[in-house]
C-alpha cells in the first residue's frame, strides 16, 4: 500500500486527464485490480473525434457483469464484431492523421486478437501506450480494495465520463476541428494519432 502517490483505474484508452494525472504522479502509482466493476465508465469505453463529433465507443462486457463482479474477472463479449466496427472506426476517423499509419500495425493486434478479460486487455494497451509515449510509470497493482486511502490522491471514480471535469487541456490539431471546433479531454489515441511522439512534451 503506498502512502503517497495515486490511486487509479484501469481504464480503457484513458482520457489524457488521465494521463496528465499518471505524468504528474511521481512518488507512487497505483491501479486498482480488486474494486466492483461500476458500470458506464471509462474502464470500458473511451471517447473520439468522429467526423459527427464526439463518439463514445465501448469494449462490451458479459451478461452478469454487474455491480458484484471484480473488475478482473470482467469478460469481453464477442456476441457481435465489435472489433472490426471500432477499429473500421478508428480507421475512419484517424487515418487522415499525421501519425496513425505510424501506430497502426500495433494497434491493428487489438482488434484482431481476442482477450478474455477485461482489465487483461486494458493493461496491454496501457502497455503500448506507455511504451508508445516513451513513458516510464512504475506502479503496483492493488491487492485487496480499500474504500479510502488517506493523504493519497484517490482518480477510481472522479474521472468519470457521467461528471463534468474542470480539467482543461491545452489545445492542439486535431483532424476534424474545422468542423466541430477543438474537443477537450479525448482518448489519449486522439492525442498520439495527430502529436505522435511529441506526446509526451504535450503532457
Amino acid at each position: 500500500m503506498i502512502e503517497k502517490g495515486a490511486v487509479f483505474p484501469m481504464f480503457y484508452l484513458a482520457p489524457i486527464e488521465y494521463f496528465t494525472k499518471l505524468v504528474a504522479c511521481k512518488e507512487g502509482v497505483l491501479i486498482e485490480k480488486e474494486e466492483h466493476f461500476p458500470k458506464q465508465t471509462y474502464r470500458n469505453r473511451a471517447h473520439i473525434y468522429t467526423p459527427d463529433g464526439l463518439l463514445a465507443i465501448t469494449v462490451p462486457v458479459m451478461k452478469g457483469s454487474k455491480n458484484h463482479t471484480k473488475i478482473k474477472d470482467v469478460k469481453i463479449s464477442y456476441d457481435f464484431r465489435w472489433q472490426q466496427i471500432q477499429w473500421s472506426t478508428l480507421q475512419t476517423c484517424y487515418r487522415r492523421s499525421a501519425y496513425f499509419e505510424f501506430y497502426e500495425d500495433e494497434i491493428i493486434k487489438f482488434y484482431e486478437n481476442r482477450f478474455d478479460y477485461l482489465f487483461d486487455y486494458n493493461e496491454q494497451y496501457l502497455h503500448f501506450l506507455l511504451k508508445a509515449m516513451k513513458l516510464k510509470i512504475d506502479y503496483e497493482y492493488t491487492q485487496s480494495y480499500q474504500p479510502d486511502y488517506p493523504g493519497v490522491a484517490d482518480y477510481r471514480h472522479n474521472i468519470n465520463p457521467k461528471l463534468e471535469s474542470s480539467f482543461k487541456n491545452k489545445p492542439y490539431f486535431q483532424v476534424f476541428e474545422d468542423r466541430h471546433g477543438f474537443i477537450n479531454n479525448l482518448s489519449i489515441i486522439d492525442l498520439l494519432f495527430n502529436q505522435g511522439p511529441h506526446s509526451v512534451n504535450y503532457l
